[in-house]
């Protein structure tokens, strides 16, 4: 199995054909090829290629599927005895790019199909609408009130 370690914004991440990663936002619109050319390792099922830092004429090519937002983090500061609060949150700016190829020197390493690139061409705001289905009642439901008076009867 051929795989590679890439640095990108700041951390590295261990990649293979057909992976997908959520990576700091990169300044890319969605469909375009990104081009990783921090490779730090690179291995083939034969041989393995450390760099110092990085593998020469190594790099990774991908897909960049989609800019997104991740989950919200609450952040929350309190002291104590001093009355004193304070909470945010926070969303990260990813993309998520799928690999689709590993070179090293010119040559191709590990290639993806071309039938496996998952890149969507429906947006988030079509969804799927679900017809909510109305109950026609027949009769109106009467109410029964109960007085509760204090005292005799």
């Amino acid at each position: 199995m051929s795989f590679a370690i890439i640095e990108t914004g700041g951390k590295q991440y261990k990649v293979s054909a057909s992976n997908i990663l959520k990576v700091e936002r990169l300044n890319i619109t969605k469909g375009e090829k990104v081009e990783f050319k921090k490779v730090l390792l690179v291995s083939d099922d034969k041989t393995t290629e450390v760099g110092n830092p990085t593998v020469n004429g190594a790099t990774v090519e991908g897909l960049l599927l989609d800019n997104i937002k991740d989950k919200k983090i609450i952040v929350f500061k309190k002291r104590r005895r001093q009355n004193s609060r304070k909470r945010y949150g926070h969303r990260q700016l990813l993309s998520k790019v799928q690999i689709t190829k590993i070179l090293k020197g010119g040559k191709i390493v590990s290639e993806i199909k071309k039938d496996k690139i998952k890149l969507s061409n429906e947006s988030k705001s079509v969804k799927k609408s679900s017809a909510k289905k109305e109950k026609v009642l027949s009769k109106p439901v009467e109410k029964k009130t109960t007085v509760k008076t204090k005292g005799k009867k």
